[in-house]
């Protein structure tokens, strides 16, 4: 993704956002001008206990340049009572693997290059300067900060404490000892500053959400480096929790990454690198190619408590959750083949399993796992399925999940009562969940005790899951044990099915209820459609009509809505306070990994339709929406608000704006399914 100069306006500028991580849950990220915007963004946001409590440690880093006596401010900063104008003199924003920017006043031209160290809280950014006819000074500001990333420190007063090695500085934050910053550059002099801050530093994307919008940085001194006429100089800074970086080389570093990613690429063997001449529709298709991979990767992460890789379910504010873990799944994992990482993940997912749940997350201040879900395990099942899909790998998940799953079937035979969720089999063989006050579902959005979507009872869902679930046992236990112990399975996975096609469908409606009592129209019917064992017969004239009811009623260009328009409460815009944002959550806003169920679904009735006219009709259906989807998100990739990524949800209403967080892996993984599936 590339920007020049006439992109990089300010009004542009401030929306577009990029994002590169560590893969231990920390992060870089701004806007393509450089602005902060978010209480979010900064150079370094570092993972204290990764991937948890992440702390803004390097806010920015502003560059001036001083020429003939004459100062040029390169950094784009937003205050209420002003804006500095960096902007101005960018030529360029540009991203594949790191973002780069590119400056020019005069004939001096300045390059500068961003990256982080895999597995490790350092952040490299490398100059490249090419200077003009006349002597030049560079300086660097460094603004630092060292809080819980989801804070502000409005009218805070730092007390720092610095020592100094040369160009090395050891800086300790409001007595926070246990955890000095380090910084470092390759060349020029330090000066230490006295009591400086930033004050009130504007957040826009903070106002719109209704939280605090203003915050106070220390500005610990500043690096000044000499340049010489018609000089060429390459320079690395570099910031750190890490003490031993006086040697780090940025260029190495960013090399160092560009192969990591490189093989990713290779293992995924989604990219023919063997072919040398390439036609402009390779080379771009390519392209697309890399972009994904790259999304993907922000998201797997390592846990060095566990041992193991987890995934991220977004960016900037969201920890591994066990639902967004395993919907994202094939997308992040199998489809680019990353197996060996994919049963570091599912092990993951069961290692605090409790009375038959996988955790839903964990807590982001102490690593307690957390049990508000009842679906989370449910899908674990398809997930697994899918895994010996991909590898055939039987003999991992015969010796690592067997038992597990059947102590989750038992589980949920018996009752399960943690954390609330009360779940239990029904004498219907349904499965039933939840509280007026819990949110045991993915629609899960909660104010003190008020569930916003209350669905308790029998979700449409989770019994598709529950059905989905006894018809993998049966497939499990007849392939590793005994067929006599399947049938029981198989029993049960019957009576389950009967007792949803008799009581889910909505003749009125032509679709199946959401919660049994509850007739609104949701997207959630789809899972009764899309898994791997279809509780409703997908070549049936019910899968037909939900199928239809769900096109016309809920799919639109970014996905598909959490509710039709008409419904009571519906909302089609995302805004205001956390509470009004809340409210609307799942209540119309659409979500792009919904597209994921809806293809799943269509792909299944298309092959279980019989007669060829009406398969030929539903073909040429399904081509149009792929083509839709196609379009529509590398149109997003290369000109929305997220460069190289896709966000969590979307405005119902034109102009259809991005909103939540703006990388969001199952977004990324169910749509990317879908293009890559068909490209």
């Amino acid at each position: 993704m590339e920007f020049t100069k006439e992109d990089l306006n300010l009004e542009n500028g401030l929306e577009k956002e990029w994002l590169i991580t560590n893969g231990i849950g920390g992060y870089s990220s701004s806007t393509i001008i450089g602005a902060n915007t978010r209480k979010y963004h900064g150079l370094l946001v570092a993972p204290l206990t990764p991937p948890a409590r992440r702390f803004l440690i390097l806010s920015k880093l502003d560059e001036s340049i001083e020429i003939n006596e004459k100062k040029y401010d390169l950094y784009t900063n937003i205050c209420k009572e002003y804006i500095s104008r960096g902007y101005e003199y960018q030529e360029e924003f540009r991203k594949e693997y790191v973002p780069i920017f590119k400056y020019k006043i005069g004939t001096t031209e300045i390059t500068k290059v961003i990256c982080m160290e895999y597995g490790k809280n350092t952040l490299g950014v490398y100059y490249k300067i090419k200077n003009g006819e006349n002597k030049a000074k560079l300086t660097l500001a460094p603004i630092i900060n060292f809080r819980d990333f989801h804070t502000t420190n409005t009218d805070h007063e730092f007390n720092l404490s610095q020592s100094i090695n040369k160009n090395k500085v050891k800086i300790v934050v409001d007595l926070n000892s246990q955890t000095p910053i380090y910084m470092n550059l390759s060349e020029g002099i330090y000066i230490k500053h006295e009591n400086d801050n930033f004050k009130n530093m504007f957040y826009i994307e903070e106002e719109k959400r209704g939280f605090e919008a203003e915050e106070n940085h220390a500005v610990p001194g500043r690096y000044e480096i000499e340049i010489n006429p018609e000089e060429e100089k390459e320079i690395s800074f570099v910031c750190s929790l890490e003490e031993n970086i006086e040697q780090i080389d940025v260029k190495q570093l960013i090399d160092k990454e560009i192969i990591r990613l490189g093989e990713i690429f290779n293992q995924s063997l989604l990219i023919n690198n063997r072919k040398e001449k390439k036609t402009k529709e390779e080379i771009k298709r390519d392209n697309l190619i890399k972009t994904y991979l790259i999304a993907t990767d922000n998201f797997v992460v390592y846990r060095p408590n566990f041992g193991l890789h987890t995934v991220i379910a977004g960016y900037p504010w969201f920890l591994d959750w066990g639902r967004d873990t395993l919907i994202a799944f094939e997308g992040l994992l199998l489809v680019t083949k990353r197996f060996k990482i994919a049963k570091e993940v599912l092990k993951t997912m069961i290692r605090d399993i409790k009375f038959g749940l996988v955790p839903n997350g964990y807590s982001g201040y102490d690593n307690r796992p957390l049990y508000n879900s009842v679906d989370s395990s449910l899908l674990l099942f398809e997930q697994i399925k899918k895994y010996i899909d991909y590898t055939g790998d039987d003999e991992f998940v015969k010796e690592n999940f067997y038992d597990i799953l059947v102590k989750i079937i038992y589980s949920y035979t018996q009752g399960i009562n943690v954390d609330n969720n009360n779940i239990y089999l029904d004498k219907d063989f349904l499965i039933v969940s939840g509280t007026e006050t819990t949110q045991n579902t993915w629609m899960d959005a909660k104010i003190g005790n008020f569930a916003v979507t209350p669905r308790n009872g029998k979700a449409v869902e989770v019994n598709s899951m529950w059905y989905n679930a006894l018809k993998i046992m049966e497939e499990l236990t007849e392939k590793y044990f005994d067929k006599k112990f399947a049938k029981q399975y198989g029993n049960m996975a019957a009576k389950c099915k009967k007792s949803f096609n008799e009581k889910f469908y909505n003749k009125r409606r032509k679709c199946l209820y959401d919660v049994l009592g509850d007739s609104k129209i949701r997207p959630n019917q789809l899972f009764s459609l899309s898994l791997s064992y279809q509780v409703v017969d997908p070549g049936s004239e019910i899968a037909l009509n939900i199928l239809d009811v769900v096109t016309k009623k809920l799919l639109n260009k970014y996905g598909l809505k959490t509710l039709a328009k008409n419904e009571e409460n519906y909302v089609e815009i995302y805004e205001g306070n956390s509470v009004k944002r809340d409210m609307s959550y799942h209540q119309g806003i659409t979500w792009p990994w919904l597209l994921g169920l809806y293809n799943n679904a269509f792909e299944n009735v298309i092959k279980n339709t019989k007669l060829k006219t009406k398969k030929q009709e539903l073909q040429d259906k399904y081509n149009e929406f792929v083509q839709d989807v196609k379009n529509t998100f590398i149109t997003e990739l290369e000109n929305g608000k997220t460069v190289g990524s896709i966000s969590e949800l979307y405005d119902s209403k034109k102009p259809f704006e991005s909103k939540g967080a703006f990388a969001q892996a199952w977004s990324v993984a169910e749509v990317f399914r879908i293009i890559l599936k068909n490209l």
